[in-house]
């Protein structure tokens, strides 16, 4: 019980780290959860137009959840699927912001695919890029490459954390409903 404890802790204040915060107020981008969705992620730092600001989130959001499933993997391996639950929980309800807001999880789930499975990484992050092309709507990139997801891993052979992949889209799925309503209603911002 003390293990599956500290296992779950570990997961949820890596993922909690508010790397969306940290990269504003270090590159003096003001109070990024007033702009756009009011999301800490990636996505509402592009929206403040320094681009490398983003990139540094989006790797820094990953690789908090490839140390977490690195650590998750050599010492907590039993409860795999809960470390990944709270991973992505943590990101996007960090203890350490303000009404646990935070982003919506997707970067940190791309950190999961690409410490578990090279193969599932590559073609979750292909579809991603490739409907970003076309539409300019992150979240429309992220639901879409999460169906994908969805389909790959029921149809290729030999793909290990089945259930964990599954669990972590549907949280995706969910982080993003309010970005379903406004895609319904033709609301959702292009990112320029």
């Amino acid at each position: 019980m003390l293990i599956t404890l500290i296992g779950i802790l570990i997961s949820y204040l890596l993922g909690s780290i508010p790397s969306g915060i940290i990269v504003a107020k270090l590159f003096n981008l003001g109070e990024i959860r007033d702009i756009g969705s009011g999301s800490t992620g990636a996505t509402n730092v592009f929206r403040t137009g320094n681009y490398f600001a983003s990139g540094i989130t989006f790797i820094a959001d990953a690789l908090k959840a490839i140390i977490a499933i690195k650590i998750c993997q050599s010492y907590y391996p039993d409860i795999f699927i809960l470390c990944v639950i709270f991973i992505l929980i943590g990101h996007i309800f960090p203890i350490w912001l303000k009404n646990f807001s935070g982003g919506k999880g997707y970067a940190s789930f791309l950190g999961i695919l690409l410490a578990t499975s090279y193969i599932l990484f590559f073609i979750i992050i292909t579809s991603w890029i490739i409907v970003f092309a076309i539409a300019r709507i992150s979240s429309l990139s992220a639901l879409l490459s999460i169906i994908i997801l969805f389909v790959t891993v029921t149809l290729l052979p030999d793909i290990k954390y089945v259930e964990a992949y599954y669990i972590a889209g549907l949280i995706i799925l969910i982080s993003h409903a309010k970005n379903i309503l406004r895609l319904i209603t033709g609301k959702e911002e292009l990112l320029k």
